[in-house]
């Protein structure tokens, strides 16, 4: 009981506190995040990722595929390998120490369209995994197809449609 109480009296203590000092509180409570590693990490490892990416890039051009299609083939190439990852639960230890260098390559793409995949496939294939699928990159399909619209239309009516 005693503990109960001595958590309801730190609530109210805590509402009764401005702003600025539960600013400082909880400044002084956080834990410091160590922003230097977490730069280089993250700078490294993305690195890396797109280093994979590349040397796909490299092989396709030596084993004769056209110019053309080495950019598509290595992007199905990536998503595959990111959401693989992602299956195996490789990809997110690796963000876990990696953070935003494994968000920003095209894997990190593949990894937010697999997680809510996976997390939800208790549920069935249709309401779980199929619908919960696109939860997190759902906005930004949408976003990227709707700019396409809308910037293939400008493009239609200032004469480049000709």
């Amino acid at each position: 009981m005693q503990k109960k109480f001595n958590a309801q009296q730190k609530s109210e203590a805590q509402k009764k506190m401005s702003n600025t000092e539960y600013n400082n509180y909880v400044s002084r409570r956080a834990p410091k995040s160590p922003i230097v590693r977490n730069t280089i990490l993250a700078f490294i490892i993305g690195g890396l990722i797109c280093c994979v990416g590349q040397t796909f890039m490299l092989l396709l051009k030596k084993g004769g595929v056209r110019t053309e299609s080495i950019p598509a083939a290595v992007s199905v190439i990536m998503v595959f390998l990111g959401g693989f990852a992602t299956a195996l639960h490789i990809y997110d230890r690796l963000a876990k120490h990696a953070g935003a260098g494994t968000l920003i390559p095209i894997t990190g793409f593949a990894n937010a369209i697999v997680s809510p995949a996976m997390e939800f496939k208790s549920e069935g294939m249709v309401t779980g995994m199929a619908a919960k699928m696109f939860v997190v990159a759902g906005p930004v399909i949408v976003f990227g197809v709707s700019a396409s619209v809308l910037f293939g239309i400008i493009y239609f009516f200032l004469g480049g449609g000709k």
